[in-house]
Parts: structure tokens; C-alpha cells; sequence
């Protein structure tokens, strides 16, 4: 059993793990890293399957490159599949209005959604000499981490990783493994307590209400939009929801049995005004709480609902996720301003603040867990610095670091 990695290893972003057996290959994600200009993993290898632990683009970006190009199944949850088809034209969109060249075409989408192979949680599909069995990863609903056993040696190949339970989904559990392929995000990083986060942002929110100010939460639209609405959901403020998300959440509801608890989902949707045409988008920048994409301002309904109250003191951007160097939302947290879509750097005098609602597993977190898979090896990927958890980790397994395309040999 071996394995390389295309992309995603010493960066956050395109991932792809390549497993090499005596006579099966599988290639686990394929993502790109959604930057200005987009940014690609390494070409795959030929390939028996595809396995796609969730859908977002720095995990299932360029799937539909691979599907359309090898016609081999792409595996994963129902959920995943919707999600990522959703994404896949959005990327094909976004990449004709910046002028990109198109990462794939329409046929290749076309190709993932009809070589999809549909497996739930429990399941196990035999792909040549291994035998893949499915589990919950925690981080969206959906998610999967991926168990593949060849007869001598067990790897896990966690995706991301969430290791608390959230409004959506319950925490991952650990896999008894003897090779853990687990994200290193946080890597000497911990998370603050979930619900004291929750308990500070609806603060911050009632403190900017009762000013008389409106607050704007860009959040990704899968997996940080639904998270928002449920937590804001029972306050009895007038919440608007406008851009992509909106989408997720009815797919959500409607292959509910991902969601940890459908009936709250349904609750929050119940509780929030649903943006749908450019009138609503008028009345929604009069209401309380504007939840909307692009979660790091690189596009969307966000950077309409700034233009309109980047003058305002007594208004709000609250973000909830991670802004990448380069994007829209780090430069508004740098430099208080931001290209808004005319071209020029623009100021914004709201107050603005950031939120940890991370789906990702924080330092001591990934310790705890990796210790209950009891494994000899540790093998990080998805951080640009591993160094911290590489140490905690080498007290009890053999860690590897590897670069791109570096191979890993575990006979």
C-alpha cells in the first residue's frame, strides 16, 4: 500500500491522495484552490475509482475533470453528489465572469453525476483488492471518511474532520487504523468553546440592532450558512438569507437523514426570509441580519449588501470562516476596505469582527482522536505548517510530512 498526494499537502487547498496497491489505484478528492487565479492539483493518474469525502471545492473541485476524462465512478454520499454538482456550475460561472479558462466543461459534470456511485454510512464497497467502508467525518452532512483495508493493512483517509458535535452533524468517532491519513488545518491552533462562540456573536448582534445598525454574516454557502441560520433561528430577529446557500439547505432537507436533527434545519429555515428576487434583495437590506455568500467577499449578494452600508458606523460584517490571504474578507479585515465590484479599493466604516464557527478539528483534538485510531503511521496533509502536530503526534506513531507527489511506501 502507497500513497501520494497531487495537491493539498503543505497547503490548504486542491487536494488529492492517490492509494497504489498491487493492482488497484484509487485517487481520494480532487479539489482546487479557489484563488485569483484559481490554482489546480497535479494531473491523476488513471484510476478505478474516485472517492469524495464532501463537497467543497478544495476537496471536489475538479472532480468532474477527472470523471469526464478516465469515466470512472466517483464515490460518495448522495448529499455530496447534489452539492458538489451545484458547485461545479458555480466554479464554471465564477470562472466566465473573471475570465479564467473554464476548468472543465458541462459534458464532465455530466459524467460525475452519471457515474456516481451512491454509498451511505456502514457501507462497504469492495474497489479491487480493497474494501472501503464509510463513516461520518463531522464536518458537513455528507462528509465521509473513507476505511480501506487490502487483507494486512487498514488506512483511514479522514477528509476534513470535525471532532464536535454542531447544529447539523455530530462529531466524527475514531477508526481502530494501522496508516491515519488525517488534515492538519490546525495544527497548533485550538478552537474557543462552540457555544461560547455562539453566545458571543448573538451578543454582538443584539449590540448592533439595538444601535440601529444591520449586520451582515458572509458565510460559505455549504455547511457555515445553514450553521448560522439554526444559531440565530430562535432570536426573533428579521434574518434574511440571499445567494447559494439557500439551494444547500432545501438539498439538505431533502436528503435529511445526513442532518443530525432535520426538524431543527426545518425550524431555521421557518425562522428566515429567503432572498429571491432583486425586490426581496431591497427589503433584506432594511431587516436585522443579512446571512449571505460569498463567504470571503470574492463575489455574491455580500459585496451588493456592503455597498449599501460600508458608510454606515452603526451597521456590521461579522464573518464566521477562515479568509484566505488574498481574498475579499482578508482585505477588508487588513486594510478596512475592499474592492466591491467598481474596480476600486472602497472603504467600509462598519465594525467588523471575526467568529471561530471552524468545521475543522482543532490541535489537541486531532491528538485525541488520532491516539484512539491507534495507529503506527500519521500521515498530514492540509496546512502550510504541520510542525506542531507533527510533533505531538511522533510521541506515539511514526508521522509523515510528504510533499507533493513524495511517496509513501507503508509494506
Amino acid at each position: 500500500m502507497r500513497t501520494h498526494f497531487l495537491g493539498g499537502v503543505d497547503e490548504v487547498g486542491r487536494l488529492g491522495m492517490v492509494l497504489e496497491g498491487k493492482r488497484t489505484t484509487l485517487l481520494f478528492d480532487y479539489g482546487m484552490a479557489p484563488r485569483d487565479p484559481p490554482e489546480y492539483p497535479h494531473p491523476a493518474p488513471d484510476v478505478e475509482a474516485l472517492l469524495l469525502s464532501h463537497s467543497h471545492l478544495d476537496h471536489s473541485g475538479m472532480v468532474p475533470l477527472v470523471a469526464g476524462k478516465q469515466g470512472c465512478p466517483v464515490v460518495g454520499t448522495s448529499l455530496t453528489r447534489s452539492m458538489s454538482d451545484l458547485l461545479a456550475y458555480d466554479s464554471m460561472k465564477v470562472a466566465r465572469l473573471e475570465g479564467y479558462p473554464q476548468p472543465f466543461k458541462r459534458e464532465d459534470i455530466a459524467a460525475m453525476n452519471a457515474q456516481w456511485d451512491e454509498r451511505h454510512y456502514g457501507d462497504v464497497r469492495e474497489s479491487g483488492e480493497f474494501d472501503v467502508r464509510f463513516h461520518s467525518a463531522g464536518h458537513i452532512p455528507g462528509s465521509t471518511m473513507f476505511e480501506v483495508d487490502d487483507g494486512s493493512t487498514r488506512l483511514l483517509f479522514t477528509g476534513d474532520i470535525n471532532l464536535i458535535d454542531t447544529h447539523l452533524v455530530a462529531k466524527a468517532e475514531p477508526v481502530r487504523c494501522d496508516v491515519l491519513a488525517i488534515e492538519a488545518t490546525y495544527s497548533g491552533r485550538e478552537h474557543p468553546d462552540r457555544k461560547q462562540t455562539e453566545e458571543q456573536l448573538l451578543d454582538a448582534v443584539d449590540g448592533v440592532i439595538a444601535q440601529g445598525g444591520k449586520v451582515v454574516l458572509p458565510c460559505f454557502a455549504v455547511g457555515r450558512t445553514q450553521e448560522i441560520m439554526c444559531v440565530l433561528a430562535q432570536q426573533g430577529y428579521d434574518v434574511w438569507v440571499d445567494g447559494m446557500g439557500k439551494q444547500v439547505v432545501q438539498m439538505m432537507l431533502d436528503d435529511n437523514r445526513y442532518l443530525k436533527d432535520k426538524r431543527e434545519m426545518q425550524k431555521a429555515l421557518e425562522a428566515c426570509n429567503l432572498v429571491k428576487n432583486p425586490a426581496q434583495r431591497e427589503r433584506a437590506v432594511k431587516g436585522d441580519v443579512l446571512i449571505t455568500t460569498s463567504g470571503m467577499l470574492e463575489g455574491g449578494p455580500a459585496l451588493y449588501y456592503l455597498s449599501q452600508l460600508k458608510d454606515d458606523e452603526k451597521s456590521a460584517v461579522f464573518f464566521t470562516g477562515y479568509q484566505v490571504p488574498g481574498s475579499g474578507g482578508r482585505s477588508l479585515l487588513d486594510t478596512g476596505g475592499l474592492d466591491l465590484g467598481r474596480g476600486k479599493h472602497e472603504a467600509v466604516r462598519c465594525e467588523i469582527r471575526s467568529f471561530d464557527f471552524s468545521g475543522h478539528a482543532g490541535h489537541s483534538e486531532i491528538v485525541e482522536f488520532a491516539k484512539r485510531c491507534k495507529p503506527e503511521h500519521v500521515v498530514l496533509y492540509h496546512s502550510d505548517d504541520r510542525t506542531m502536530l507533527a510533533q505531538a503526534l511522533s510521541e506515539f506513531a511514526k508521522v509523515h510530512t510528504p510533499k507533493a507527489l513524495e511517496e509513501i511506501d507503508f509494506q
